[in-house]
């Protein structure tokens, strides 16, 4: 895939870029190694006062940033907007946080025979990031900011389609202060991925995107003995019972499903409603989504872009297609405009059988799945019955229900009433398919630290004595 920006409102290839020679990913990586130690030298006031800048230049620039967002992958202006000010948010979160998250914890010295003994957490050197179109500055951003503030470098090989928010970043964190090399963007194709993460002063990495591409990180990850985090697809269910508010809950389901033009994969895209109440949020919930207006992403009134890319747009096309050959009933929605652009509009399908496509697979694009099911327990043998386990929403205001679900849904995340976010205050990541490790809170910042255990006696005479491996 070329790394170029293509405006997906219309398909016209705006500025390319040549791959970075090995000799220039060497180079880069030495220096991410060389500002590792110095970051690791400095304190931890001093990177918080570094990443404050950054949330400064980010909400000063933000109107130009996220024109550049919406130009490269066809979020709507507002969205893009709002995912800067979230990056700063998150930024001034562990900027503000950072110290309490990374203070030594102390243990119970006497149990283990010691004078003193407690968990230090240090980090551990420069760590790759493999990063996803969708979100181009909030994906990299949940990562980036707790990292740089735990003393880790960051190496960022972000998805071809954004190269240019791709490079904003890197003159984001420079001009805010960071040394030179803390957080370096490589232009490089996947092909270059295992090169950069077998080299050894690269010492862990994150992933943010599809099955296949966490599966081939792991690999690599797993012969080099790397840590890594993976954040992978979701087929996430949205429940609806019979006691919810359903004028409340169609109104969430459409945002939930079509936020981010409908590529997210934390987007509510399998919505399982009681029988009771099907008919009802059926009809309200079609209503609403044909209600949303589809056209060009720097409009003001325009409610969904188009999709990222030509591929993605004819690859949810097709899993309609493919529904509707086998007798599913298309609701509204269901066939991509003529014109230039990758549009597609908000669709609603039911009548699904495990035999379709739409049934087993993530749709990434603005297309809900309606599933009929008569009793709780159904509702979670359908949300259950998928290989991924990211996010998941539950409607209901039934007390015993509600806490039914928060155990019973087998996701990393579980939002009753609402709908499925990330917050720099919560843990955020997935279970079987879709992934694991955490991003966020101060989980995530601690996931690329060393948790190093320290244990102090009175003496070295009296700390070998009765002494015993592990």
């Amino acid at each position: 895939m070329p790394i170029a920006t293509t405006n997906p409102a219309t398909g016209q290839v705006l500025k390319t870029y040549e791959a970075m020679p090995e000799e220039e990913i060497d180079a880069a990586i030495e220096r991410a190694d060389l500002a590792f130690r110095q970051l690791h030298g400095t304190t931890v006031e001093q990177r918080g006062r570094w990443l404050t800048a950054a949330a400064d230049l980010l909400e000063a620039e933000r109107d130009a940033t996220a024109r550049l967002m919406t130009t490269e992958m066809g979020k709507t202006y507002a969205a893009a907007r709002a995912e800067v000010t979230k990056c700063a948010t998150a930024c001034r979160f562990y900027a503000a946080n950072a110290a309490a998250f990374l203070a030594d914890e102390p243990a119970d010295a006497p149990a283990v025979k010691a004078t003193r003994a407690f968990v230090r957490y240090q980090p551990i050197g420069p760590v790759l990031a493999v990063m996803p179109w969708n979100f181009p500055l909030w994906q990299v951003m949940r990562f980036a900011a707790p990292a740089l503030m735990a003393g880790n470098t960051g190496l960022l090989k972000h998805a071809s389609n954004v190269p240019q928010t791709a490079l904003l970043l890197e003159d984001l964190f420079r001009r805010a202060g960071f040394p030179e090399g803390a957080f370096t963007t490589l232009l490089v194709g996947s092909e270059a991925v295992d090169r950069i993460l077998s080299d050894p002063r690269v010492r862990a990495a994150t992933l943010t995107g599809s099955e296949r591409a966490g599966r081939s990180i792991a690999q690599i990850a797993g012969r080099e003995l790397k840590k890594t985090v993976l954040e992978l697809g979701g087929s996430d269910p949205f429940v609806v019972m019979p006691s919810a508010d359903l004028d409340r809950a169609a109104e969430v389901a459409t945002t939930a499903r079509c936020q981010n033009n409908g590529q997210s994969c934390i987007a509510a895209k399998r919505f399982i409603v009681h029988t009771d109440v099907f008919d009802a949020f059926a009809e309200r919930f079609a209503a609403n989504m044909s209600a949303l207006r589809v056209g060009d992403p720097m409009d003001d009134d325009t409610d969904v872009g188009p999709l990222a890319s030509e591929g993605g747009r004819d690859e949810i096309h097709a899993q309609v297609r493919d529904a509707v050959d086998r007798g599913a009933t298309v609701l509204c929605g269901g066939e991509p405009p003529a014109g230039p652009g990758w549009y597609y509009p908000p669709t609603v399908v039911t009548d699904l059988t495990p035999q379709m496509r739409m049934w087993r697979e993530e749709v990434f694009g603005p297309v809900a799945g309606l599933y009929r099911v008569s009793s709780y327990d159904e509702a979670i043998e359908v949300a259950n019955g998928t290989s991924f386990g990211l996010g998941s929403n539950a409607w209901t205001r039934d007390p015993d229900e509600q806490e039914r679900f928060a155990t019973d849904l087998d996701a990393g995340n579980v939002f009753v009433n609402g709908m499925t976010t990330s917050f720099p205050e919560l843990p955020f990541g997935g279970v079987k398919n879709s992934g694991y490790g955490r991003e966020l809170s101060a989980l995530g910042m601690r996931e690329f630290c060393n948790t190093k255990t320290v244990w102090v006696g009175e003496g070295a005479a009296s700390a070998g004595a009765g002494a015993h491996a592990e």
